[in-house]
């Protein structure tokens, strides 16, 4: 477990940020386990055909079968939204004992596909890095970077209403903050207390996450990756029809509520967002959901709502 110790100045200082090639290094264990992945078996069995193609040599030495991944594949984003590529390129920039120390973190050694002359090692690590991101994630990154960006404005919401500790606590069944500690429940054993010390504690949500997880190394800079809510609503389909007729046909209450839950949202969320009643939202969204046009999956003890396929096929989404 790894404990991070906040003075009440590092509170306000907790931040959120995306990072495509943390995505990309934590989804390394879905190749490697799928089975612990459920709501991406979707896109585990789309790029199947696509797999032959990457250099799995180096792939597979970046995850252990504890799924521990190489910190050097995690970083911590140093903007709410950063590029792959930018972090592709600051990845090229690492130095030998920072690549092999992450590597013996993980393996307790330098597994053999990583000997030998460092640009060479970076320039083929870049590459089955790059290769990964244009065949596997490129042509989904959209709609997975919509569900990422919709869970850090649901907890920018909660951060305002109820403030940061809400946030903390409600990131994760692996995560626990009293106020001062933000507790990280990890498969290692022994706890460590590092201090923020001014450095701001990043917020990432992941889709490749199950629980919570941090750095392995304990001294990097503060950073919880956190399973992002309403993964299910990723694979949705959309369509272009009409939006006055879908009004006409819904009624104008319900037809905002289906546009508005392309991202993963509750009623309470709904409620707040719109200014209506808890009751009434709930009325709408179950009719809608008996109807075929939402579905509903449980995260924590909330209820998410979001559009099926049909609901979709209403809506004016890309």
């Amino acid at each position: 477990m790894i404990r991070y110790r906040l003075e009440p100045s590092d509170v306000s200082a907790v931040r959120f940020g995306i990072s495509p090639l943390s995505e990309l290094g934590l989804a390394l264990r879905a190749f490697r386990a799928p089975e612990r992945y459920p709501l991406q078996r979707p896109w585990i069995d789309r790029i199947a055909g696509v797999l032959p193609l990457l250099d799995r040599e180096v792939l597979t030495e970046l995850v252990d079968e504890r799924l521990w991944v190489a910190d050097f594949v995690n970083p911590r984003p140093e903007s709410p939204l950063t590029s792959f590529d930018d972090e592709l390129r600051a990845l090229g920039q690492i130095r030998p004992e920072r690549l092999q120390g992450d590597l013996e973190r993980v393996h307790g050694t330098v597994p053999p596909v990583f000997a030998g002359r460092h640009d060479s090692i970076i320039e083929r690590l870049q590459q089955a890095l790059a290769t990964t991101w244009e065949l596997c994630f490129a042509p989904y990154w959209l709609r997975m970077r919509r569900v990422l960006q919709a869970d850090v404005a649901h907890r920018g919401r909660i951060a305002t209403h109820q403030g940061v500790g809400a946030v903390l606590t409600g990131l994760s069944d692996g995560v626990r903050f009293d106020g001062r500690y933000v507790d990280v429940r990890l498969s290692k054993p022994d706890v460590h207390e590092r201090p923020v010390r001014g450095e701001g504690l990043t917020l990432v949500p992941s889709m490749f996450v199950a629980r919570a997880s941090a750095p392995v190394d304990d001294d990097l800079p503060p950073t919880v990756m956190y399973p992002a809510r309403g993964q299910g609503a990723m694979w949705s389909t959309a369509s272009h029809p009409d939006a006055g007729a879908v009004r006409g046909l819904l009624g104008r209450t319900r037809a905002a509520l289906l546009e508005a839950l392309g991202e993963p949202a509750s009623s309470t969320d709904l409620a707040m967002r719109f200014g209506v009643s808890t009751s009434a939202v709930n009325q709408h969204l179950r009719m809608m959901e008996r109807g075929g046009l939402l579905n509903r999956t449980r995260y924590g003890r909330a209820v998410l709502y979001y559009r099926s396929t049909v609901g979709d096929a209403l809506t004016r989404t890309e």
